[in-house]
């Protein structure tokens, strides 16, 4: 009697201890999965150059875990003779819960893509408008992933989702028929942010004319600071189809063509030893100048009243060249006049025939 109600009451949690070994199980898988991520897979990708894997391993890491555990709690609720009579609901749960899950690794592998993405343009091309557009790549893809998983759930369910499909469709065809012009600039943007013809802090010129330095690049306009200080927006899609010159690119440092001339009876080999050497001395002493830099001077054409040439000169960027460029036509003139080097104007003479008087 004593055996037989030991028995029964020990054998009664037999079903229960099991459970209790299958959670224990699945505790410890999850945590040496932990521990290999955490002590190997993160070590692994600490030594590569990119960050991306750095940060995917992290966005996956939690959810691994996590995914051990339920599916430990799973077969642990199918072994319960209790639950017998709930499979249908069970596995609706956990189906839903599975499709939850999906979805939660889906959007930290995104938002690790789009961190991992808007980090390398930032550093490299040091562009805000990567910074705006963070945000809106995010809520894209977080609604995508969040559409796609409520249709998988509901057709899970087993309700019928054809008609919400083409509904959604129809409606996603009038939004976008609707903000036209606006997704026109936002691709436009996102053109200039990927192919990168223009970064904030480059000095640009348009085709049309327009000069200044690039202040922001936004998701529909880019902003320009002229000289002058005003500022002009420009509208992306504009932007994207001009032509482009970038003084800053590849580098700020370029070049300057001062253009002079000189009197026919000049000695030519004194004049050009006298004006490289006031060009190296005014690269030198002004701010702007690439002192390292070897000028020269090229003759090109005889001139109406002067022999002409061009001296090329070396600045750091592209606004230093008024200042260099006044500093050296100053000292240029100061030392031709004290070379006697004479730099002539136009003459013209006029022959006025005599009239002959009957």
């Amino acid at each position: 009697m004593i055996f037989d109600f030991l028995y029964g009451l020990i054998g009664g949690y037999y079903e229960f201890l099991d459970v209790a070994f299958i959670l224990c199980v699945s505790l410890i898988i999850a945590k040496v999965i932990n521990i290999f991520l955490d002590r190997f897979v993160k070590g692994l990708a600490a030594k590569t150059k990119t960050t991306l894997d750095d940060k995917l391993v992290h966005a996956v890491h939690k959810p691994i875990v996590i995914g051990a555990l339920l599916v430990g709690l799973y077969f642990s609720l199918h072994y319960l003779s209790i639950m017998s009579g709930y499979e249908v609901l069970i596995n609706q749960s956990f189906t839903v819960i599975f499709i939850l899950f999906v979805a939660l690794v889906l959007m930290r592998i995104a938002n690790a893509f789009i961190e991992w993405y808007s980090e390398e343009v930032s550093t490299k091309t040091k562009t805000k408008g990567a910074e705006q557009l963070v945000p809106i790549f995010r809520k894209i893809a977080y609604g995508i992933i969040g559409i796609i998983t409520i249709l998988w759930m509901l057709n899970q369910l087993g309700i019928e989702i054809t008609t919400l499909v083409a509904t959604l469709g129809i409606g996603g065809l009038a939004v976008a028929l609707a903000l036209q012009d606006t997704l026109k600039e936002f691709f436009a943007g996102m053109y200039i942010i990927a192919d990168r013809p223009i970064k904030i802090g480059d000095y640009i010129e348009l085709d049309s004319g327009v000069k200044g330095y690039v202040e922001d690049i936004g998701w529909r306009t880019t902003k320009i600071r002229m000289l002058g200080n005003n500022r002009i927006i420009i509208p992306n899609s504009k932007l994207s189809s001009s032509i482009i010159t970038n003084y800053h690119a590849p580098t700020k440092e370029m070049s300057v063509v001062v253009p002079v001339g000189v009197a026919y009876q000049s000695d030519l080999d004194k004049v050009e030893k006298i004006t490289i050497d006031v060009a190296k001395k005014v690269l030198k002493r002004v701010e702007g100048g690439v002192e390292t830099f070897e000028p020269f001077i090229r003759y090109k054409e005889f001139g109406d009243s002067n022999i002409n040439f061009s001296v090329i000169l070396r600045v750091k960027k592209y606004v230093d060249k008024y200042k260099v460029t006044h500093e050296f036509i100053k000292a240029l003139k100061k030392r031709y006049d004290k070379e006697g080097i004479e730099i002539a104007w136009p003459i013209r003479k006029i022959y006025m025939a005599k009239k002959k008087v009957d």
